[in-house]
């Protein structure tokens, strides 16, 4: 498998996080100029039904994925203070092996996160 995906897990409740958004961003070359790839939303697995890329999509360059972690907190009825400690978390990497799968987990809670690259 080639391409782009990612999942979600809550720390805080010790389950996968349904009902993310998250949105992928490229730029070849300059990281001031964003392109908007994909927007999605994880399933009550976590995941993502689709690669949030395809393999035949991909290309060198730079990766932003933007999850929306505040409003998955507030949708879960937390109690978070105005503004939140995490509302949006962006993890920014870089891709330059279009032929090889990225795979990009984030664990989460109001307070913190982790991220990696998977398999």
């Amino acid at each position: 498998m080639s391409g782009i995906t990612t999942h979600v897990l809550d720390l805080m409740h010790g389950q996968p996080a349904e009902n993310v958004t998250i949105e992928l961003y490229f730029s070849e070359s300059s990281p001031s100029n964003w392109q908007l790839l994909q927007k999605a939303v994880t399933n009550s697995d976590g995941r993502l039904d689709a690669p949030l890329l395809a393999a035949e999509n991909t290309k060198m360059g730079n990766y932003e994925i933007v999850f929306h972690i505040g409003d998955y907190f507030r949708n879960k009825s937390i109690e978070l203070p105005e503004p939140p400690f995490l509302d949006q978390v962006p993890v920014r990497f870089g891709l330059s092996s279009p032929a090889s799968h990225y795979h990009v987990p984030l664990l989460v809670s109001p307070w913190g996160y982790q991220v990696y690259r998977g398999s």
